[in-house]
């Protein structure tokens, strides 16, 4: 792909034995990988995820405002291809932001990747010939998910250009609610459904750019109660109203993948529940 930066230095120092350990390892650099005999890919399972913030959605004047533009963009996506291009097939595609290895989590299936709905959507909208959506921004390195959602875009006629920021500058933006348009993010934060709840959707939350007094008051709810039944009950309602709402569009499950070298005898990768770092207790080099 055209334009996005790839940091080959890692692979190199992985296939020259000064790296032992290759992480977040993307597409191109992952198939390299993959074609060398002497290394191992791993993915690895951990409770990441990407998805698509409209964070202008709450603003009347935004064009973001209007659910049948934001349902557009789902249906404009093709999720899997993502997964093929970005994750060589690790990364199934998703219906919530709520990572479905997470306790709680609502199991549900992404929206269909159908162009010709999301045009019809978005002339329903009011804009039969499309519009000019300003930048779209991803969090570093997951450029080659960004460039797929651009061009996925672009083909139902939703102009965006994708706009680079080293990663520091990105989080610390995120977190102070500064990014406008259409924003790529990702989480890899343990704890189940309410935690990411809490952070990404409550109204309150940390990185939650606005939410829904109804929302909020359900979170609050499953905060108080006691019977599991009943809480898991009120997180999967909650998750549901995301989807409904079309408060986001979910992409991916994330499964990290990370290259072994070939110096390394067990890797104790995918021993530490839902982490993506060895278990350093078991990771050993071969004898010299």
């Amino acid at each position: 792909m055209q334009g996005v930066p790839e940091d080959t230095t890692r692979l190199a120092l992985l296939k020259q034995g000064e790296a032992d350990i290759a992480m977040a390892l993307e597409g191109p650099l992952a198939e390299a990988v993959q074609r060398d005999p002497r290394l191992t890919l791993v993915a690895t399972q951990v409770p990441g995820i990407q998805w698509l913030e409209f964070t202008e959605q709450w603003n009347p004047a935004s064009v973001w405002a209007d659910p049948r533009v934001r349902l557009a963009v789902n249906y404009a996506l093709d999720r899997q291809a993502m997964n093929e291009a970005a994750c060589l097939g690790y990364c199934p595609p998703s219906g919530v932001i709520i990572p479905r290895v997470l306790e709680y989590a609502l199991q549900t299936e992404p929206v269909p990747y159908d162009p010709p709905k999301a045009k019809q959507l978005l002339t329903d909208a009011g804009y039969p010939h499309g519009f000019d959506a300003g930048d779209l921004i991803p969090i570093p390195p997951f450029f080659l998910v960004a460039e797929a959602v651009v061009n996925a875009l672009h083909a139902v006629g939703i102009r965006v250009q994708m706009r680079l920021m080293e990663r520091a500058a990105f989080y610390a933006a995120w977190r102070e609610k500064k990014l406008r348009g259409l924003v790529l993010v990702a989480s890899g934060a343990a704890g189940n459904a309410a935690t990411r709840i809490e952070t990404f959707i409550a109204s309150t939350g940390a990185y939650a750019y606005g939410g829904y007094p109804d929302l909020d008051a359900l979170y609050q709810q499953q905060a108080r109660e006691r019977d599991r039944a009943t809480r898991a009950a009120l997180l999967a309602r909650i998750q549901q109203l995301t989807v409904e709402r079309v408060m986001f569009a979910p992409l991916i499950d994330l499964r990290l993948l990370v290259g072994v070298g070939f110096r390394v005898a067990a890797h104790g990768l995918n021993v530490l529940p839902l982490s993506p770092f060895p278990a350093p207790e078991v990771m050993r080099l071969k004898a010299p």
